[in-house]
């Protein structure tokens, strides 16, 4: 048996490329053709700005947040874990105030 489906030039387009294409498979229920209507994807590349890279993590900027990472290793006890951490946010906190007022300017 042998069925013919309706494809958008785009997913066609993909398929010769080599590209998967996810969608749905149905019947028009007015022509009763089989059509495939492929997903809309978005886009997951959404490049952060490093406004500080620091000495056990980073501080960046996504466009609606701030984004704060630092991993300091246990070994070196829980007072030196403390003082690293808290050195670090004062740091990026500093920065984040300098980028701040640049913009500003």
């Amino acid at each position: 048996m042998k069925k013919y489906i309706e494809i958008s030039d785009e997913a066609l387009q993909r398929l010769t490329n080599g590209k998967y294409v996810e969608g749905s498979l149905h019947r028009d229920p007015d022509t009763g053709k089989l059509v495939f209507k492929a997903y809309v994807r978005m886009s997951r590349e959404q490049k952060d700005r490093t406004i500080k890279a620091l000495e056990h993590g980073w501080l960046k900027e996504s466009p609606t947040r701030y984004k704060f990472f630092n991993s300091v290793k246990k070994d070196i006890g829980y007072r030196l874990v403390n003082v690293a951490m808290h050195r670090e946010l004062k740091d990026a906190m500093n920065a984040l105030e300098v980028e701040q007022i640049i913009d500003r300017v």
